[in-house]
C-alpha cells in the first residue's frame, strides 16, 4: 500500500482540527472534472462532519491533459500569499468550465485580493517551486492520477465516496 511521502506537515493547505483522528490528503488538478465532483463530495462531507477529520490539498497538475491546471494552482498559491488558498480553491472549482487565462484574475477580483500583488506572485518561481514540490510529493507517494486520496498517511484504494464512513466508527 502507497504511503504519503512527506508525511503533512505545517506548509501544506489544511482545514479542520490537527488532532482530528481522521487526516484526508488529497492530491488534485484543478481543471480535471473527477476532482471537480471530487470537490463537492469533500465539502459536504466539511460541511456534515468537519470535526471529524482534517483535511489536507497537494496539487498534482497534469499539464499533459488539462492546459490550465498548472496555472490554477499558481492561482491559488498566490492567493494563500493572501490569506486566501481555500476561497480561491472554491471559486476555481465552482468556476472550472470556464477556466481559461482570464479567469483566475476575474476570481482574485471577486474575493478582493490586491490584483497587483496577485499577478506578481503568480509570476514568482517560489510559487512555481512549491506547486512542483507537491506535484513531485505525489510522484514519490504514488499518485498516478486525480484525484488520489491518503487516509492517515495509506492511499485510499477504493471508490473515495466510500471515505464517509470512516466518520461514522
Amino acid at each position: 500500500m502507497a504511503t504519503l511521502t512527506p508525511a503533512v506537515n505545517a506548509k501544506d493547505h489544511a482545514l479542520g482540527p490537527q488532532e482530528a483522528a481522521i487526516e484526508i490528503v488529497e492530491y488534485g488538478d484543478f481543471q480535471c472534472p473527477y476532482c471537480r465532483e471530487a470537490y463537492y463530495i469533500v465539502k459536504q462531507w466539511l460541511d456534515e462532519h468537519a470535526n471529524k477529520f482534517r483535511f489536507v490539498f497537494r496539487h498534482f497538475p497534469l499539464t499533459q491533459a488539462h492546459e490550465y491546471a498548472f496555472d490554477a494552482a499558481l492561482g491559488a498559491e498566490a492567493a494563500a500569499r493572501q490569506k486566501r488558498f481555500w476561497e480561491m480553491h472554491d471559486a476555481i472549482y465552482e468556476s472550472q468550465p470556464q477556466l481559461n487565462d482570464h479567469l483566475l484574475v476575474q476570481l482574485a477580483q471577486v474575493l478582493g485580493l490586491d490584483l497587483q500583488q496577485f499577478g506578481a506572485d503568480v509570476e514568482t518561481p517560489e510559487l512555481q517551486e512549491r506547486v512542483n514540490t507537491d506535484f513531485e510529493s505525489g510522484i514519490r507517494s504514488g499518485v498516478n492520477g486525480t484525484p488520489t486520496f491518503y487516509v492517515n498517511g495509506k492511499r485510499f484504494n477504493g471508490d473515495y465516496r466510500e471515505i464517509a464512513s470512516l466518520f461514522s466508527r
